[in-house]
């Protein structure tokens, strides 16, 4: 049996991302500084949505007539797709580190048009919301400016 983790124990954790790549920051108190804990890379964004594409739907005469057709379905942007699932493996890691105790809580700074898929990720994977949420496509800056936007918000 595994006993609870102290309050000093819990970090709060900063995650800043993109579709690309994801950075995970601990800190002890919310204005203590920032270290690095892990990077995530989502190889798929940077990939070209032909070498995503595993294979194409081919083409079909009509059964009457002499039209023709492609045979292929309507799928969603692999790169979303992509995006989607990098959303929901970032969303599980807090959720385990929320789980087990690691984290205390955590805030988000994302690219706007990312943001809002690790919110859906979130809300759907176990209904917890950051602290705080910053939409800004910030990730490869420093600490030092992350730590400055994180007290301004």
């Amino acid at each position: 049996m595994t006993s609870a983790k102290s309050l000093s124990e819990k970090k709060f954790w900063v995650v800043v991302a993109d579709e690309a790549q994801a950075i995970f920051y601990t800190q002890d108190t919310t204005h203590s500084p920032l270290k690095e804990m892990a990077v995530y890379e989502n190889e798929a964004a940077r990939k070209k949505v032909a070498e995503l594409i595993s294979d194409h739907g081919g083409r079909s005469f009509d059964s009457r007539g002499k039209g023709r057709h492609t045979m292929a379905r309507e799928n969603p942007d692999p790169k979303k797709q992509a995006a989607i699932v990098f959303a929901k493996n970032i969303s599980e890691r807090i959720v385990k580190a929320r789980h087990d105790g690691t984290c205390r809580d955590f805030a988000l700074i994302a690219a706007p048009r990312f943001l809002g898929l690790l919110r859906d990720a979130l809300s759907t994977t176990a209904k917890v919301t950051p602290y705080l949420a910053i939409d800004k496509d910030i990730v490869g800056k420093d600490t030092s400016f992350i730590e400055k936007l994180l007290h301004a918000g």
